[in-house]
């Protein structure tokens, strides 16, 4: 993962996976894509989260969604916990 970036994997189905992530203030997650579609929610905290070059400010109790292969990133503006989940199966956090 990524400096101050925490994942665990609560479940994984036949067609997603739910993971848990931990962001230490000032983290980052640098942009990247993949395949899958991905909504999350911070349960505690403050990000500030880019979809296609536009950054918004979240926190907790909002939402978002980022389609398949669209570029995206975060930054933690305090200690942060979020719940995403990903569509299809994230094979690559199936032992996490």
């Amino acid at each position: 993962m990524f400096p101050g970036v925490v994942r665990r994997t609560l479940v994984s189905g036949d067609g997603q996976t739910l993971v848990r992530i931990e962001l230490a203030e000032g983290a980052v997650v640098p942009v990247h894509t993949h395949p899958h579609e991905q909504a999350g929610t911070v349960v505690s905290g403050r990000i500030i989260f880019g979809i296609d070059g536009t950054d918004r400010e979240v926190q907790a109790g909002g939402s978002y969604f980022v389609p398949g292969t669209v570029p995206h990133h975060a930054r933690a503006l305090e200690p942060s916990v979020l719940i995403e989940v990903f569509a299809p199966v994230r094979e690559e956090y199936a032992n996490d």
